[in-house]
């Protein structure tokens, strides 16, 4: 599915007080963003011109005409900005943009229909990209307690991995995390379910 604008950033807000605003780029270069202008809302609005000026923790700092005062910046703060297809650039045939994905069918690894994609930008504008073992966000952990609630007596804890060896890997970690804070982590030896033995110091 071919689309003719692709949000390329949103704005997050004022910066200061002198009309900067707080940039959230989706490029794979944060401030490639500036060279796609004029970039347009949804409802149609341009914005011609893009100066980054700085950067702030997770965003661009930067002057977008035509925005000239605090005030507008707060008030347009969740506004996606939107660039023309045919001024981004090319991609091998491996990779997509997200709003390439938005319609296409989707199945698992036996060839079942699980349904169509319906949304990719609202999820990787919110959720970091990053390992789930040592950080998380607020929609994981509000995930993980809704699993939580759901799941039988006794389970009160809930992780997220991207794979099985990476379930086996996370779970060892508590696990020898654990008995480390017991004072036995030295006497601790994992076993594994073909019967060799592995030691875990």
């Amino acid at each position: 599915m071919s689309v003719e604008r692709i949000v390329v950033g949103q704005i997050a807000g004022a910066f200061g007080v002198h009309g900067e605003v707080r940039l959230k780029s989706f490029c794979a270069e944060p401030e490639a963003i500036a060279d796609y202008v004029p970039l347009t809302d949804a409802g149609g609005r341009v914005y011609g011109q893009i100066v980054v000026t700085g950067a702030a923790k997770g965003v661009l700092v930067a002057r977008i005409a035509p925005i000239t005062t605090k005030e507008e910046a707060d008030a347009l703060k969740g506004t996606e900005l939107l660039a023309e297809r045919d001024k981004l650039p090319a991609l091998p045939d491996d990779e997509f943009y997200h709003a390439d994905l938005i319609g296409l069918e989707v199945v698992d690894t036996g060839g079942a229909r699980l349904g169509r994609v319906k949304a990719v930008q609202d999820q990787v504008a919110r959720l970091d990209y990053a390992l789930s073992f040592q950080l998380s966000n607020d929609v994981a952990f509000s995930l993980a307690q809704k699993v939580v609630d759901m799941a039988p007596d006794g389970i009160d804890h809930c992780f997220f991995t991207n794979s099985g060896s990476e379930s086996v890997d996370t779970a060892l970690k508590i696990a020898l995390g654990y008995h480390r804070a017991q004072g036995d982590g030295p006497h601790v030896h994992a076993h594994a379910q073909s019967g060799r033995r592995v030691h875990a110091p």
